[in-house]
């Protein structure tokens, strides 16, 4: 329907704000540190941007999507592989943060309380992170785990931006229904930005608006 098509597409950013985007998404991307220990953390410099979501929702293959390399974050079938903080240098004005997914995840109770404390203190004591991306599944909308995030989210002041992932894999009507109750759900949050977007790693779906908002909150690079 024209009014569904409508509201995906609501609030796009200016041909400028793209363009930036892809400029700073077109830069080399690189992976620096991966951390399982506090102590492993990089120390803070560049702007950083993190993304987390359940497992199994999407956050590797939509790093690798957005910097244009099918390899950079490493993407498995199995849920709950990603068993560190990745950090990502994107041409020395981003840095890309890949956090382990929460929700299942095959290891035991201790080693998932061990990356939940890790998580936490990364989200709450990092003066670097400007944003974190929490990606929700399209075809499901939000559940029970993700309000929890949101609401810790909340209580820690730590911005974030609601992303939906998979857009290709329902119907546009499913789509736009999960939109509407995800938007006005992120209205009652404090710490969430207004703005949700729409992604699909395998189609590019909201990809450039996407690059756009986390190009703004990079390093400005010099001009020479």
């Amino acid at each position: 329907m024209a009014g569904e098509e409508e509201d995906l597409t609501a609030g796009a950013p200016t041909a400028e704000a793209i363009e930036a985007g892809r400029r700073l998404f077109a830069r080399a991307c690189r992976f620096i540190a991966g951390a399982e220990r506090a102590d492993a953390l990089p120390a803070p410099g560049l702007p950083e941007v993190a993304f987390a979501g359940r497992s199994n929702v999407g956050k590797s293959s939509l790093i690798n999507a957005l910097v244009g390399h099918a390899a950079l974050a490493r993407v498995s079938r199995s849920p709950g592989r990603t068993q560190q903080i990745n950090f990502f240098d994107l041409g020395g004005s981003l840095l890309l943060v890949d956090l382990p997914g929460y929700g299942f995840a095959a290891v035991g109770a201790a080693r998932k309380e061990a990356w939940s404390a890790l998580i936490r203190l990364y989200l709450q004591g990092r003066p670097s992170l400007r944003r974190l991306c929490l990606l929700i599944d399209g075809r499901h909308g939000l559940k029970a785990e993700d309000r929890r995030v949101m609401t810790e989210l909340d209580r820690a002041a730590v911005s974030y931006q609601l992303v939906l992932t998979k857009a290709d894999k329902t119907t546009p009507a499913v789509l736009a229904r999960q939109l509407a109750a995800v938007t006005a759900e992120a209205a009652r949050h404090k710490a969430a930005h207004p703005m949700v977007l729409v992604t699909s790693a395998l189609d590019g779906r909201g990809l450039p608006e996407l690059r756009s908002e986390l190009a703004s909150l990079s390093r400005p690079t010099p001009l020479r």
